[in-house]
């Protein structure tokens, strides 16, 4: 990935809201080089549902239709638990 590839995906994890910020950017920097071409594009997809949506998914009061979103999701809730 280039710098200003990282650099608009670290443009789209600020969302204006602190803690959704740290979570997305934490995922961005510690997971997402690693994760494989379908984890990449669900995490890109992800950034593209609107803020409420996103938190309705991470307090569980809405499911991802979409597998992979669901397990970027996992990863986003448990990222300080070891893989």
């Amino acid at each position: 990935m280039t710098d200003p590839e990282l650099a608009k995906l670290r443009w789209r994890c600020r969302r204006g809201m602190r803690e959704l910020d740290m979570l997305l950017l934490d995922y961005l920097d510690r997971h997402y080089g690693d994760a494989d071409a379908t984890e990449q594009g669900a995490f890109q997809k992800l950034l593209t549902v609107p803020d409420p949506e996103i938190l309705a998914l991470l307090t569980g009061r809405a499911e991802a239709d979409d597998e992979a979103l669901r397990d970027v999701i996992e990863r986003l809730l448990n990222r300080g638990k070891p893989a």
